[in-house]
């Protein structure tokens, strides 16, 4: 009698910390402040990773979910210009062209179970339940299928803190992290008992905090040092909790994954594009207090978009536009030469300037920025309208970073990680667990 041995279900679980950087993790995990992530570094490999140019959420986690850049899933930020217009669009997960990582896996018959993954509002289909992340205004838009919108409100679930009044009162800041995480962890404890071959669970709070206090962070004696640390703490109680789960149900640690979209640093200053483009003559308005693009005057050669886009002002693709498409090349050239050399008292305030050849392809490439500002640690780019001078300073204490991301699973994946290079490893994960 020949007996078959029965194949173990495979199973993926991946955890993601909004924004978290690999030093922070690094450094907290070795002080064992993270204790569940000291033993994780021990057991596998924490790589550093660069996130989405620009570096941030709206661009990076799509380029996770899907595996390509902006140039494929069309998506260039959180907010972007409408065809043949000055009007802003605010982008949401209807407008993503490319599949995401579960509608691959739905493909191969996968379920999957996603909590509070950004910019996926509103919530599509999908093979499994959805719940929304930032930026999610109505929960009954924000899951899929409605039938979990009521096992949430009862556990009364919300999908982000409120970030004005938190950014004013962080004593409220404290409250709607804890708040919040709970909730979380709510949500997880009830799907995680679901038939699942996919499991993504999402901590956005960590991004919020280091935004408003990462001096908190990096100065011990900082009133907020310690709930800064007693936060990271939680997050850390949180990840050993699915952790351990994880391992009991597959008996290790294979097809487990931990990533952050961006890394993290504090601000030295802000850096504003627009100002900087009017003060080279490449800019100009039809008043002395612009409130929109429309009322760039058709002179302007060029404009930036938060946090660090630079459109050229071409004829035929802005009503305004005058710059012909054969001069487009060479002033491309000339700001990038310009804006290079930007100082703040004797410091270099650009990393690099990337062409969108660059950096996007595929058939949304053409309606993207001609230029991507990377700035160098501490100069956090903008693109106000309003301001006046290059640099200037807000209540914000922290900026994302590229190249600091983090990525952690049982294998090594090399040094040149881009967090776009996740779906494939993970849909390999699939087939590599036995």
């Amino acid at each position: 009698m020949i007996f078959f041995r029965k194949k173990k279900k495979k199973r993926v679980c991946v955890i993601g910390l909004d924004g978290v950087p690999f030093p922070l993790i690094n450094n907290l995990a070795k002080k064992n402040i993270m204790p569940s992530f000291s033993n994780l570094i021990q057991s596998g490999h924490l790589h550093k990773m660069k996130a989405s140019l620009p570096e941030i959420s709206a661009v990076s986690w799509t380029d996770f979910m899907t595996g390509t850049n902006s140039g494929t899933h069309g998506i260039f930020g959180f907010t972007d210009i409408k065809k043949n217009s000055y009007d802003l669009k605010f982008p949401n997960f209807l407008d993503v062209k490319a599949a995401t990582l579960w509608d691959k896996l739905s493909k191969k018959e996968k379920k999957s179970i996603v909590i509070n993954q950004p910019s996926t509002y509103p919530a599509r289909k999908i093979n499994g339940k959805l719940v929304s992340g930032f930026v999610a205004i109505e929960l009954s838009k924000a899951v899929y299928p409605l039938s979990v919108k009521p096992v949430l409100e009862k556990m009364e679930y919300q999908i982000d803190i409120d970030t004005y009044k938190a950014r004013e009162d962080h004593e409220f800041l404290w409250k709607e992290l804890h708040k919040t995480l709970k909730g979380r962890e709510k949500a997880w404890e009830i799907f995680w008992k679901d038939n699942w071959d996919y499991f993504e669970f999402v901590i956005t709070g960590t991004d919020r905090l280091m935004h408003f206090l990462w001096d908190a962070y990096e100065d011990e004696s900082h009133p907020f040092h310690k709930n800064f640390l007693e936060y990271f703490q939680r997050v850390d109680q949180t990840v050993g909790k699915i952790v351990s789960a994880f391992h009991k149900a597959t008996r290790g640690y294979e097809g487990l994954y931990l990533l952050s979209d961006h890394g993290f640093t504090g601000i030295k200053q802000e850096v504003y594009l627009n100002a900087w483009l009017k003060d080279n003559g490449y800019l100009s308005f039809e008043n002395k207090t612009p409130q929109k693009l429309n009322e760039m005057t058709p002179e302007t050669k060029a404009f930036a978009m938060d946090p660090n886009r630079i459109y050229i002002h071409v004829e035929q693709r802005f009503p305004k536009g005058q710059v012909k498409k054969t001069e487009k090349q060479a002033l491309k050239k000339e700001i990038t030469k310009k804006l290079e050399k930007l100082e703040y008292d004797g410091e270099k305030v650009i990393q690099k300037i990337y062409d969108a050849d660059q950096i996007y392809s595929g058939s949304e490439k053409e309606y993207g920025p001609d230029l991507v500002v990377l700035s160098k640690h501490g100069f956090d780019m903008k693109g106000s309208l309003k301001k006046t001078d290059v640099f200037d300073r807000s209540d914000l204490q922290g900026m994302h970073t590229w190249d600091e991301a983090f990525f952690w699973s049982q294998k090594d994946h090399g040094s040149e990680l881009c967090i776009s290079d996740l779906t494939r490893i993970i849909l390999h994960g699939f087939d590599d667990i036995q």
